[in-house]
């Protein structure tokens, strides 16, 4: 916060004080914290591990509306919490009709949000979630750096310093390569912040689509989007010159071929079936049909995938089978261990391969065959916990639904909402599509739609767990 008070006093927009203000009252609300708590036990189990961890991200969002309430950018209550899950969770839905007007220091907090939400699921993923024996990253255990025994590891916080230096890399270099290509240093940085958390909070009305006459800066954030959805684990082994062990591993390979084969099946759709002028703003033909059909492609199959949200036109009006098709990539998500949010690419490779050998298991009854990942044999328990986390994902994604149904929105956009908040991608269907945004929604609307952007992203397990009564019984 008091990094966005000097981005707001650089700019001279007018609320240096007020987020100063919201800054020193998180420091003195924390500060009060920690004295009174400053006796505890040094090592926390699994079940203090799941109370940290979600009530940890409440009251980061509580604490996060501060900026916007004070400086009155957003004075209700509901809609300033609403925006700070959105962008702590790096879902990127957003209640605000005129972003562009908004002071740009609340603008850098917003981007903000994205960023330390983002590097805080990387950490969760790779230290915490495997601690608890519910992350997809046990597959990383033999490989990565993380937790080994019953107590945290040192290797975590070595592991943790390495990711953020990978991190904050990626985001300087993006920011740098967009500023170069034609950016303002303020719609750079912000964009960065955005990017590499897989957020897509933009700082214009018309997100990405603003710059739709300029190609190189919408290939630049498919990269990084690219980079960001891929596991930051590899990028760590890349870096120390592992190439081998990205090219050999099941996720990565899965993963790229779902973005070359769902990218080449919506541009072909593009290119002789879609008429791109009229569902896209400032939409000039810079380099031909052929390019802006593959670059819309590409960069929307991206951004629902890894989850960043950003748009370059409405996809919905490209025809009725990409509107479906790109409804379906909300469930797909990222890479384990990167910033996005969904199901993740891990989880549905078991899936697939759970289910092609249960075709063998039905012809041999008898034999012991085992799902394999990386070359290796995946211990029963995972599957199972994948198959748990599917069904609970789906069982979560249709009560979602019926949340927002019952408060009067019609089927589409309900559908929408709900794959969009549970996957944290951030535009959704109907009246919540690609160029609207989420200021119609019913207050209440807004706090289940809050409700189901945290579940999504703290993986489900870690914030439901706390709704069983046996969580709650003595031992």
């Amino acid at each position: 916060m008091l990094l966005s008070a000097l981005i707001s006093l650089v700019y001279k927009d007018g609320v240096t004080f007020q987020i100063c203000i919201a800054g020193l009252l998180t420091l003195c609300l924390g500060g009060i914290s920690m004295f009174f708590t400053r006796h505890h036990q040094k090592e926390i189990n699994k079940r203090e591990g799941y109370i940290v961890v979600t009530f940890g991200w409440i009251i980061m969002s509580l604490a996060g509306t501060l900026p916007y309430i004070i400086t009155g950018s957003i004075p209700s209550f509901t809609n300033a919490f609403f925006e700070t899950m959105s962008g702590y969770t790096t879902t990127g839905a957003s209640i605000l009709n005129d972003i562009e007007a908004v002071p740009k220091g609340v603008l850098f907090w917003r981007s903000l949000t994205h960023w330390i939400g983002g590097m805080g699921i990387i950490v969760l993923a790779i230290a915490i979630l495997p601690l608890l024996g519910i992350g997809g990253m046990q597959l990383f255990a033999a490989e990565a750096p993380g937790p080994s025994t019953d107590k945290l590891h040192p290797r975590i916080t070595d592991t943790a310093k390495r990711l953020w230096l990978i991190y904050v890399g990626y985001t300087a270099a993006e920011t740098l390569l967009l500023k170069v290509a034609g950016m303002s240093f303020f719609d750079a940085i912000n964009h960065a912040l955005c990017t590499l958390s897989t957020g897509g909070f933009s700082t214009k009305n018309a997100s990405v689509a603003h710059w739709n006459g300029e190609p190189i800066i919408q290939y630049i954030i498919i990269v990084f989007m690219f980079l960001a959805g891929t596991n930051f684990v590899l990028s760590y082994f890349a870096f120390k010159g592992k190439i081998q062990k990205i090219i050999h591993d099941d996720e990565f390979k899965l993963y790229f071929k779902f973005i070359a084969s769902f990218t080449l099946v919506a541009a072909l759709i593009i290119y002789f079936r879609a008429d791109i002028s009229i569902s896209s703003i400032n939409h000039p033909m810079v380099w031909g049909e052929g390019e802006s059909a593959f670059r819309h492609a590409i960069f929307q199959v991206l951004a629902i995938v890894t989850t960043t949200g950003f748009v370059t036109a409405d996809y919905t009006l490209w025809t009725p089978f990409l509107a479906v098709f790109f409804f379906g990539l909300m469930f797909l998500g990222g890479s384990a261990g990167s910033t996005s949010g969904g199901v993740k690419v891990v989880r549905h490779l078991i899936l697939i391969k759970n289910g092609f050998l249960e075709f063998k298991r039905t012809l041999h009854p008898s034999a012991i065959v085992p799902v394999r990942y990386n070359k290796k044999a995946i211990n029963r328990f995972i599957v199972f916990n994948v198959l748990a986390f599917f069904i609970l994902y789906m069982l979560s994604f249709i009560i979602g639904s019926l949340g927002f149904s019952i408060l009067g929105i019609e089927f589409k956009s309900a559908v929408g909402l709900a794959a969009s908040t549970l996957g944290n991608v951030g535009p959704a269907l109907g009246d919540f599509g690609p160029v609207n945004n989420y200021a119609p929604l019913p207050a209440l609307g807004k706090w289940w739609a809050s409700f189901l952007m945290l579940i999504g992203r703290l993986e489900l397990f870690t914030v439901l767990i706390l709704f069983t009564p046996f969580f709650w019984r003595n031992r």
